[in-house]
C-alpha cells in the first residue's frame, strides 16, 4: 500500500513469455555478471538481470584506453571481454540463481555456429530465463560486417539461436544501419521472441593535439544521454510495426527518460552508461515510474505503454 493506503499501482510486464515485476533491467556491459552491482542495487528488486555479453570462448577484449567520456556520453571499445560460456556457467551463474528475479543472458559470436552453440549451452544451465542476441557483432566470414547491418544475415542468426534453444529470444538491434524497421522484421519473421534497441551507435573521438585517436581501437561504441533521441525515435518506428515487445535502450539517466520510451511504445526499458554515475539507478527509475503512475492516475504500468499522442506517420 501506498502512504494514502491505495494499493500501489500494477508495474508487471511480459516480454517473451516472461513475466517481469517491473519494467526496468540493466542494459548489457553496464551490470557486469550482476554480482558487482550487488552492494547497490537489491538485484531481487529489478525486472530482470541482463549479463555483460558471452561468448563461446574467453574474450581479452582490447587493449586500452578503451573508453573515454564524451559530451553527454561515453565511448567505450571494451571489446566485449568475459570468461566465456562455460565459466559463466560453473562460476558466474550460481550467484545469480541465489536470487528470485529473472536473469537474461546476452549472447556473441563471430560466426552463426558461434551463437547457436552458446544458445545450446545455456539453454542446458538451468537458472537462465532468456537470451538476449547481440548481433552488432562483425561476421568475421563476410569480412567483418556486422550480422545487424543486413536483414538476411540478422534473421539467420536469430534463426540458429532459436534452433538451439526453448528459452525466450530477445534481438538487440544495432542503430547503425539505414533502416532498422526492415532489421526488425527480419528477426521477428525469423522467430525472435522480442527486440531490445538501440545498442551503441558508432563514433570516434581525436586528441587534437596529439592528433591521435583516443581510442586505441580508433573508434567505438557511442551510448548515454547524446543518444537518447535517437534511440527514442527507433523504439517508436519498431514498436509501431512489430507484433513482439520491444525494450528501449539509449540514455536512460533518470525515470523521465524511461518514461519517453515506454510512452513511444516500449513494454520495458534497460538503464545503462547512466549507472556508471548512480549505481542504484534501476532502482530510482523504478521508483520514479511508480510515483508517475500515482501522480497521474493510473493503476497499470500497461496504461502508459504506447500512450503517446501523435498523428504524425510514422
Amino acid at each position: 500500500m501506498n502512504s494514502t493506503g491505495n494499493r500501489p499501482p500494477s508495474l508487471a510486464v511480459s516480454i517473451g513469455g516472461l513475466t517481469l515485476k517491473n519494467p526496468v533491467m540493466p542494459a548489457s556491459g553496464t551490470f557486469g555478471y550482476g554480482e558487482e552491482y550487488a552492494p547497490f542495487a537489491d538485484l531481487n528488486r529489478l525486472g530482470a538481470v541482463v549479463t555483460k555479453g558471452i561468448s563461446l570462448l574467453p574474450r581479452a577484449g582490447n587493449p586500452p584506453p578503451r573508453i573515454m567520456e564524451t559530451p553527454a556520453g561515453m565511448l567505450n571499445a571494451v571489446g566485449l571481454q568475459n570468461v566465456g560460456v562455460r565459466a559463466f556457467v560453473a562460476e558466474k551463474l550460481p550467484y545469480l540463481r541465489q536470487h528470485d528475479v529473472p536473469v537474461i543472458v546476452n549472447i556473441f559470436g563471430e560466426a552463426v555456429d558461434e551463437y547457436a552453440a552458446v544458445a545450446e549451452i545455456l539453454s542446458r544451465a538451468g537458472g537462465v530465463h532468456a537470451l538476449e542476441v547481440n548481433i552488432s557483432c562483425p561476421n568475421v566470414k563476410k569480412g567483418g560486417i556486422a550480422f545487424g547491418a543486413r536483414p538476411e544475415s540478422a534473421a539467420e542468426v536469430t534463426a540458429a539461436v532459436r534452433g538451439n534453444t526453448d528459452l525466450p529470444v530477445i534481438v538487440k538491434l544495432t542503430p547503425n544501419v539505414t533502416d532498422i524497421v526492415e532489421i526488425a522484421l527480419a528477426v521477428e519473421s525469423a522467430g525472435a521472441h522480442a527486440l531490445s534497441l538501440i545498442n551503441t551507435l558508432l563514433g570516434m573521438s581525436i586528441d587534437v593535439e596529439r592528433r591521435v585517436p583516443h581510442l586505441q581501437n580508433i573508434t567505438g561504441g557511442l551510448s548515454g544521454p547524446a543518444v537518447r533521441p535517437v534511440a527514442v525515435r527507433m523504439v517508436w518506428q519498431v514498436a509501431g510495426r512489430v507484433k513482439v515487445p520491444v525494450i528501449g535502450v539509449g540514455g536512460i539517466v533518470d525515470s523521465a527518460s524511461a518514461l519517453e520510451f515506454l510512452i513511444a511504445g516500449a513494454r520495458a526499458v534497460q538503464v545503462g552508461t547512466g549507472q556508471f554515475v548512480n549505481p542504484r539507478m534501476t532502482l530510482d527509475v523504478i521508483e520514479g515510474i511508480e510515483a508517475y503512475l500515482e501522480r497521474h492516475g493510473m493503476k497499470d504500468v500497461q496504461d502508459l505503454i504506447g500512450s503517446l499522442q501523435c498523428t504524425s506517420a510514422r
